[in-house]
């Protein structure tokens, strides 16, 4: 049986994950959900509509599947073999759309003989029932099929104003009916198929075969058939289709389908790649490290459709709303139909007819697709800019917050220390105590150390051939070590004060204090006799977290937190560069925590962002858990409601202007659904309503709020 199969441990049940071609509705993906579900064999099976996939729990056949999907033609194929289910031919307009054609051609006809021959004629009474049988066979037999199992949607709304519109004689307005539904459906189809492109763009961008060393051959092989420790081959303009290490070679990478930056990054041996990247210079041999499922871009691929899948805040009230509102309408439209004829007299045929009008119009064609239509698309196009969204509830929560908690570290700094200052006391050649400082700090494994060791190289100045004797590392405060017979020091006012004893002028320790106060690392370099030198390193603020941060105030956020395990002076003075409202330092992990769930209480909507490892126990209390550095990192895939794939804090703001316009539009579409509605209903009072306007009015919300949701596609960063 073809398909993704894997076993449930817990139960034995054999799970299969299948595309499906065909979907025109979330009602119909229902009904086919529910016609798997009765088929011998299936224990269970969940469709997810905006990723056109079904998984199946236990066993059956692809035909058994399609046969349950017969009645839209549904065609099923294996997730894994996309190109199974592009066609080989695109359709022709008139072949993708013939139905509808015809029944406007055959409306068409009626219209005429009608003017020619009056309503009355045999030739115009055919054509427009032609027109209705045409356009609307596959809404009828959904609908029968509804009605006698008393499923009360949008197809039973239809088909029983239809039936009605003919019974008493409006056959022209019927067949309109019809075709305006027809196309109503056709745009539904349309706009779910525009927003999953985002989901398809992105299964494209990886690909489907490798060419892999194996016994000293080479030889290209599908992904599925790669295995973990092969070496694969990535020549100079080709794609990575495998995640790995680099063993041979060096060359720049576009990770811009991954991580949505557009800086090529430079990769040398031990770097790891991604699957979907673009070798844009030299030739690499990767090592891979992950089965094709198991890659980054497969994941993501993954998080997205299960998002897609997430029915957000809204989106479930719609569809609570209408499990309720579809009955209620039929009872509605009934009493129209009965009461005013039985109550007052009036005329039975034009009292129906206003039944038939509400039963039209308050079809909710645009209230159920107001919602997922704006979700889905946000989330992909999220995606595509680098930006993981893990469900609609995460997009609507985004869209209404007031304040965002970063941690420090990593966060608002590029969490690698640097040297800043580097002055010396006394004239003499600061090259060559350099040199001396990097032999000394090279033995040691402090993070301070390797920003001493790094400045040295960035400055091309040699340190090997200072030999150095009897080091000794003096934990807490700095390391000692003999060169060429003078022992010298590099470590913290602690070391100089405490252990060496020394009184330090003011000139000496005013600079210190100084340094301090900008939220640098002071050390000063001497021997037992002098202080020579102060050298600073400081974890640097990335260049772009101070734009973040003033775009995210024009945003609408009021607030923004720093949390950090520095100490007061270094948090202080990182906080007043970015522009951060509020800091607070000196927290451990609990800490974070506490201010995240005190934040919540003074601010309702708060979102903390992280790098999904050491601050999960505060990404996970906040409203909104946004990780950094999401690539590679499968913590941050994890514990992270949003991930920010290329570690760039820009993306933050263009998430919170996409999620907030989101917010707005999926309450436009639903305000303007509901309000169409009431104003056409009130019609009915004086008797104005037809099934003309009702079907228009229908019509009109359903492209409106299409339209609306699709707007999300143009969001950028």
């Amino acid at each position: 049986m073809a398909g993704r199969r894997s076993i449930v441990a817990d139960h034995h049940i054999e799970k299969t994950d299948y595309r499906v071609q065909g979907f025109s509705c979330a009602s119909c993906a229902d009904t086919f959900e529910k016609n798997v579900q009765r088929l011998d064999g299936i224990t269970d099976a969940k469709v997810n509509f905006p990723a056109s996939k079904i998984t199946v729990y236990g066993s059956t056949t692809k035909e058994e599947l399609e046969k349950a999907g017969s009645f839209e033609n549904l065609k099923v194929h294996s997730e894994h073999a996309p190109s199974e289910s592009e066609p080989t031919h695109q359709p022709s307009f008139f072949q993708k759309y013939q139905t509808v054609i015809l029944a406007i051609l055959f409306f068409g006809f009626g219209v005429a003989s009608q003017i020619i021959n009056g309503q009355e004629n045999l030739l115009t009474w055919l054509a427009y029932a032609t027109s209705m049988v045409v356009g609307g066979y596959t809404l009828f037999k959904a609908g029968l099929m509804n009605l006698m199992r008393l499923r009360f949607d949008m197809k039973t709304l239809m088909t029983v104003a239809v039936i009605g519109a003919a019974i008493i004689g409006e056959w022209a307005e019927g067949a309109l009916v019809v075709i305006l539904f027809a196309i109503s459906e056709e745009l539904e189809g349309f706009s779910m198929d525009r927003a999953r492109q985002s989901i398809r763009s992105l299964m494209d961008i990886a690909p489907k075969e490798a060419l892999i060393k194996r016994n000293g051959q080479e030889m290209t092989v599908p992904v599925e058939d790669v295995a973990i420790g092969d070496i694969m081959i990535v020549k100079p303009g080709q794609k990575t289709a495998m995640d790995g290490v680099v063993v041979t070679g060096q060359s720049s990478i576009n990770q811009a389908a991954v991580t949505g930056e557009s800086i090529p990054v430079e990769k040398n041996i031990d770097d790891e790649v991604f699957a979907g990247t673009l070798n844009e210079e030299g030739f690499l041999e990767v090592r891979v490290t992950k089965h094709v499922e198991d890659t980054t871009i497969s994941k993501v691929i993954h998080l997205v459709e299960e998002a897609q899948a997430e029915r957000a805040p809204a989106q479930a009230f719609v569809d609570r709303f209408a499990k309720y509102y579809t009955p209620a309408v039929m009872v509605l439209a009934m009493l129209v139909a009965v009461m005013p004829p039985l109550v007052m007299g009036a005329a039975w045929e034009a009292w129906i007819y206003q039944g038939l009008a509400v039963l039209v119009v308050a079809c909710p064609c645009a209230l159920v697709v107001s919602t997922p239509v704006s979700i889905v698309t946000a989330i992909g196009n999220a995606a595509k800019n680098g930006v993981l969204i893990k469900g609609g509830a995460y997009l609507e929560e985004a869209g209404s917050l007031k304040a965002i908690a970063f941690d420090k570290t990593g966060t608002l700094t590029k969490g690698v220390p640097v040297v800043t200052d580097f002055s010396l006391f006394h004239p003499g050649d600061e090259d060559e105590l350099l040199a001396k400082v990097t032999a000394l700090e090279s033995r040691s494994q402090h993070p301070l150390a390797s920003a001493i060791v790094d400045k040295a190289k960035q400055a091309n100045i040699s340190y090997h051939h200072h030999k150095v004797r009897d080091f000794t590392s003096i934990t807490g405060k700095g390391v000692k070590g003999t060169i060429d017979g003078t022992t010298y020091y590099v470590g913290n006012l602690s070391l100089w004060e405490d252990v060496l004893g020394y009184v330090l002028d003011p000139e000496i320790r005013t600079p210190l204090d100084d340094l301090q106060k900008q939220g640098k690392t002071g050390m000063f370099i001497g021997t037992e006799q002098s202080v020579l030198a102060l050298i600073a390193v400081a974890d640097e603020v990335r260049d772009t977290s101070q734009e973040m941060i003033s775009k995210l105030y024009d945003i609408g956020i009021d607030q923004t937190i720093m949390l950090t395990g520095d100490h007061q002076d270094t948090a202080s003075a990182i906080g007043r560069q970015v522009g951060v409202t509020d800091v607070q330092a000196n927290l451990l992990p609990e800490d974070k925590l506490s201010y995240v769930k005190a934040f919540r209480e003074k601010y309702r909507k708060v979102a903390m962002v992280g790098d999904g490892v050491n601050d999960a126990p505060a990404l996970a209390a906040s409203n909104v858990g946004i990780a950094m550095g999401g690539v590679g990192t499968d913590t941050a895939l994890e514990t992270a409601d949003v991930a920010l794939m290329g570690d760039d804090l820009q993306k933050l703001p263009y998430t919170m202007k996409l999620s907030r316009r989101a917010l707005r539009i999926i309450k436009q579409n639903i305000s303007f659904s509901l309000g169409i509605k009431l104003l056409a209903l009130l019609l009915v009072v004086p008797g104005w309503l037809t099934l003309w306007i009702a079907i228009l009015a229908d019509l009109g919300a359903t492209l409106l709020v299409t339209a609306n949701g699709l707007r999300l596609l143009r969001v950028k960063e």
